[in-house]
């Protein structure tokens, strides 16, 4: 049974540490944050271990590295020399927007180290997560299936290359939060035609997850699932071409591009 080592607790840590813990036994999870206090709450949550960053490179099978990409730099050089003293194998997971397997093998100091780079969101802590994966030329098969079934409860695993994690990540990443502005926005114009607030957020959160399960289920194109709803001459088109009026698909382009291109300049 593999080891998880979770270095940064936060909300993508935190997301696939829960996520973690709903597929293997919780006492082979460690938590480690640089607010010691954050480890301690979500380890008294899910029921694994509190450890430190020096403990999780020294003995956790996947390390997986949760510090902000500006912080990336000065976190790997303080275990390095703990990396290298290793004689088990082990495998880096790193969930840092814009940094590739070669920069992150750069910044622990070897180009040889077994790297999966990820790129999961925060629904993955309700197991309903997108996350794409790729894994280094000398991560074994038995390893990467090894891997997918510790995260088995996040959602969606999905390979895809290493160039094309920041357009993923544009995506399914910072996407949620794009929707999370749909869906608060729905909910005002509800309130606006009379919906009491909280019947308001609980119709459109419940639409949105309807909407998407039934693209995945039937798949069928978005546009045609939209058409099926727009009757000649009816409400909904009307409301289509509201939207269309306001530039809300390109809108919505720009901000993925956003998203993308801040993800390129973070390399």
């Amino acid at each position: 049974m593999a080891t998880l080592g979770f270095i940064g607790c936060g909300n993508m840590g935190g997301a696939l540490a829960r996520a973690a813990c709903k597929s293997i036994p919780s006492d082979q999870v460690f938590l480690a944050n640089r607010t010691p206090e954050k480890a301690t709450a979500l380890a008294e949550e899910l029921g694994c271990r509190t450890a430190d960053n020096a403990a999780i490179a020294e003995s956790a099978d996947f390390i997986f590295l949760g510090v902000k990409p500006q912080m990336m730099a000065d976190m790997l050089a303080d275990i390095t020399p703990i990396l290298e003293k290793r004689e088990t194998r082990f495998i880096l997971v790193s969930m840092a927007a814009g940094l590739t397997i070669p920069r992150i093998r750069e910044l622990a100091g070897k180009d040889d180290y077994p790297v999966i780079r990820i790129m999961p969101n925060t629904p993955s802590a309700i197991g309903e997560g997108m996350v794409f994966y790729d894994c280094s030329e000398n991560v074994t098969k038995q390893e990467e299936k090894l891997f997918l079934e510790s995260l088995s409860g996040a959602g969606r695993l999905a390979p895809l290359a290493d160039h094309l994690m920041d357009a993923g990540s544009a995506v399914a990443g910072c996407g949620p939060a794009f929707a999370d502005l749909f869906l608060e926005a729905l909910a005002d114009g509800g309130v606006a035609c009379g919906l009491p607030r909280a019947l308001a957020m609980e119709s459109a959160a419940q639409m949105m997850i309807g909407t998407a399960k039934l693209m995945l289920e039937t798949g069928k194109h978005p546009g045609a699932l939209k058409d099926a709803v727009c009757s000649p001459g009816g409400s909904t088109i009307q409301g289509v071409r509201a939207l269309e009026k306001a530039g809300f698909r390109g809108a919505v382009m720009e901000a993925v591009i956003a998203a993308y291109e801040k993800g390129k300049a973070l390399r």
